[in-house]
């Protein structure tokens, strides 16, 4: 089964970085208020980024890469 990592971009204009095997799925419980804490005080306007990985362990990995880049890195990232 594969997994993923995807990074939202919220009203803000903050990141959100976060991994999944469903992230259409995963998309709309942030969206809807019953995903992860930060997303429900930054309101996530759509997917922005998106890497298949081969397990959740790899994913998790990759995940937390991702949200050591800086907002300028993560930008150049897209």
């Amino acid at each position: 089964m594969s997994y993923f990592v995807y990074m939202l971009i919220c009203a803000d204009e903050s990141f959100y970085l976060g991994s999944t095997n469903d992230v259409d799925k995963r998309f709309l419980a942030h969206q809807s208020g019953r995903g992860a804490s930060y997303t429900r005080s930054h309101k996530p306007i759509k997917v922005v980024y998106t890497e298949e990985l081969v397990d959740k362990s790899s994913a998790l990995r990759r995940e937390h890469e991702l949200k050591k880049l800086t907002h300028k890195q993560k930008n150049l990232l897209l």
